[in-house]
């Protein structure tokens, strides 16, 4: 095989690993029922004057199912950390025992577990599109080297069998996300 073709060929799973990735960050955002420190990933707490992800200020742990507990790491930052929580749009309601934030992750209701579900098939949807755009741009550059017409029909398969390996990844993900979002 040409090397210029082989190189295409490694960019593109390259390109399509980055979005099953991306897929896969997107989708611990989402929560299924269960407490997950990750839900609190995208949370800045002004920490000195600076946004600081609140990881990195303080300790995050699921105590239970239900529950997330942030212990920071100076006493100061408890009302920072409640009012960052609370300004986030996630839907919690934070409590300060003075030592730590607790937060109390209320049951999805049926509704909600379809919005979820809604929500994950969009992210989904995300990532196939960024696939087939992998896709595309490979067929483009492979179009434009100077390689015989066999070697370019065989290249050009061999980038449909990984875009169809990958949106297959992305279809077992989804599949495992909708079940674990709609077990009550």
């Amino acid at each position: 095989m040409n090397e210029d073709v082989k190189f295409i060929l490694d960019s593109t799973k390259e390109n399509m690993d980055a979005s099953i990735d991306h897929l896969q960050k997107a989708l611990t955002k989402i929560r299924a029922g269960k407490a997950s420190p990750m839900m609190l990933s995208t949370v800045m707490v002004d920490y000195y004057g600076s946004q600081t992800p609140l990881s990195q200020v303080s300790n995050i742990n699921t105590p239970d199912a239900r529950t997330l507990s942030v212990q920071p790491w100076e006493k100061n930052l408890l009302g920072e950390i409640e009012t960052a929580i609370m300004n986030s749009n996630l839907g919690f309601n934070p409590m300060n025992n003075g030592e730590m934030v607790i937060i109390n992750v209320p049951p999805l209701t049926e509704e909600r577990r379809i919005q979820l579900t809604k929500q994950a098939k969009s992210e989904a949807e995300d990532a196939k599109v960024s696939i087939r755009s992998a896709r595309q741009d490979a067929n483009k550059e492979l179009k434009a080297l100077d390689i015989s017409e066999d070697l370019l029909k065989n290249a050009e398969v061999d980038v449909q069998e990984l875009t169809n390996t990958f949106s297959d990844k992305v279809d077992t993900i989804l599949t495992s996300k909708e079940a674990e979002i709609m077990k009550v």
